[in-house]
């Protein structure tokens, strides 16, 4: 059963998914900017139901936008930290207040609640050690019911879409 994004983590059903419209996805998530002709002869259909299907598919969000990935270490922002967090409660008041602040920062890429030993976890993406020790220091550290934190610093990249285009 397919589904309608009504907002960020909810769905409900609606119209079920066939082979081209996973085609579609697939390409467009290999390449946002490939024409609609190309597009729709890589998936055998003819331009207008291309878009058409395209559209649909943003619509009912299964399509949430395109963006350019770019190379971070050419921006100077190569140093990757994974952060565990532990919080001091997991009241929804004190949730919703971590979510709130988190995304406040910049430097925070990805934050997933977790069914662990601890309740979330963090990428971080920095410039250098020295970066990221005042980012957890200031930021991270003084999020709202945060007890404790544990650092683990990537030393290679081995999978990613970035690393995957390159």
């Amino acid at each position: 059963m397919g589904y309608l994004k009504k907002t960020v983590g909810q769905a409900e059903p609606t119209e079920t998914l066939d082979r081209i419209d996973h085609s579609i996805i697939r390409e467009l998530q290999k390449n946002g900017r490939i024409t609609v002709t190309e597009l729709a002869s890589r998936v055998g259909l003819s331009k207008t139901p291309c878009q058409v299907r395209m559209r649909r598919l943003e619509e009912q969000g299964y399509i949430l936008g395109y963006v350019a990935l770019v190379n971070q270490t050419k921006l100077g922002s190569n140093h990757i930290a994974f952060v565990q967090v532990t919080m001091s409660s997991t009241s929804s008041k004190a949730l919703k207040a971590f979510n709130e602040a988190v995304r406040q920062i910049p430097e925070v890429e990805q934050c997933h609640m977790t069914a662990a030993g601890f309740d979330y976890l963090l990428k971080v993406r920095t410039s250098n050690m020295e970066n990221y020790r005042m980012v957890l220091g200031e930021k991270i550290s003084s999020l709202p019911f945060v007890q404790q934190t544990s650092t683990f610093v990537v030393m290679e990249n081995v999978k990613d879409v970035e690393s995957q285009l390159m």
